[in-house]
């Protein structure tokens, strides 16, 4: 099969990879993958923000149709198609009970060697073994129209990101919010505060294209603006007071202190943005203005059974943030379009 597989700094090839097969434990699954995509995170990477220090499978969101099935697995079968979360959990231990199910006792990540020392391949290929089929993958009714691909191919990361930075800063009816960052993430997390009853969605936007799309999910106002300029935008549009509830979808120390700059004095920051570029804390201006943070790495497999019958039934579209879609053969051109901010997010078909 084929596979794409990072080398180095801005080297992705797409390669001849061994067909996963189950492993023996009972629990696992074999997907053949319908769509992947590219993940902002994937860049960090492909930036060489984080090293590569050798070349490895990469790639963490698919949804695709069952094609083998370990003796033990009862939730799935052969021929669904099913959802995958960008990690793998079992959905039983004590954190994904609760909630947190990127912290599951026994999960791990993609393209990594699993709990039982098989490999968890990476997504952006043609298959790929789920090591805990049970737990991670969830099973579409049929039949999937291709149109609805997109959109379900959120579930696996983005949109699901989005409503956690949403959940995490609190958003409730009446709310006004602020949104960070104008990436897949950031323009699903205007999707997340519009269903959650906000009642005014100022998306910081500085891109034609994305400003439209917000506008459309929801955002009732924009601002271009970054730093101070933001700031006092912001301000001007909510009385001097600032935002109830902020969502930093980005990551960098910049984003982070634009977020929280933007809360009112009692006002929640919600995080999902993966820390890159120094962000901390400022304790005591959080401290001395009643300013909340939370979030983290978001448990989409906790939210893929609310947020799917939006999905199936059109009350929501997050598939639209894919602007572009190119074969697998073409994921090199991929990374280069989302790279570049050519393309919001692009979707990739084996």
């Amino acid at each position: 099969m084929r596979a794409t597989v990072i080398h180095r700094t801005r080297d992705i090839r797409l390669e001849d990879a061994p067909r996963p097969t189950l492993a023996g434990t009972g629990r696992d699954a074999i997907v053949r993958v319908v769509a992947a995509c590219i993940c902002g995170s994937d860049l960090w990477p492909y930036r060489g923000v984080v090293d590569t220090d050798e070349p490895h499978r990469i790639g963490h969101e698919f949804v695709g149709v069952v094609e083998q099935v370990g003796h033990d697995v009862t939730r799935v079968r052969h021929g669904d198609f099913v959802i995958a979360p960008f990690y793998d959990c079992d959905m039983t231990c004590v954190h994904c009970v609760n909630g947190v199910s990127p912290s599951c006792q026994n999960g791990n990540w993609w393209g990594r060697d699993d709990r039982d020392g098989h490999f968890a391949d990476g997504a952006q290929g043609e298959f790929v073994r789920v090591p805990t089929a049970d737990g991670s993958l969830t099973v579409v009714p049929g039949p999937i129209d291709d149109a609805m691909v997109p959109h379900l191919l959120t579930l696996s990361d983005v949109m699901g990101t989005g409503w956690h930075a949403a959940v995490s800063a609190g958003v409730a009816p009446g709310s006004t919010v602020v949104v960070v960052g104008d990436g897949a993430v950031g323009l699903c997390g205007v999707i997340a505060a519009q269903q959650l009853g906000a009642a005014r969605i100022i998306a910081m936007s500085r891109h034609a294209d994305r400003q439209a799309l917000a506008r459309e999910f929801g955002a009732t106002d924009v601002v271009a603006e970054r730093g101070d300029d933001g700031i006092a935008a912001i301000m001007a549009l909510t009385g001097g007071v600032g935002a109830d509830r902020v969502l930093e979808c980005v990551g960098t120390a910049e984003s982070m202190d634009q977020a929280i700059r933007a809360a009112r004095p009692g006002g929640r920051v919600g995080y999902v943005g993966v820390p890159h570029g120094g962000a901390e804390l400022p304790i005591r201006s959080l401290f001395s203005r009643n300013v909340g943070v939370a979030g983290g790495i978001a448990p989409v497999r906790n939210y893929v059974d609310a947020l799917l019958p939006l999905v199936l039934n059109g009350t929501i579209q997050p598939g639209r943030v894919f602007d572009r879609e190119v074969p697998l053969a073409g994921v090199a051109e991929g990374y280069r379009l989302m790279d570049e901010r050519e393309a919001i997010k692009v979707l990739l078909r084996p």
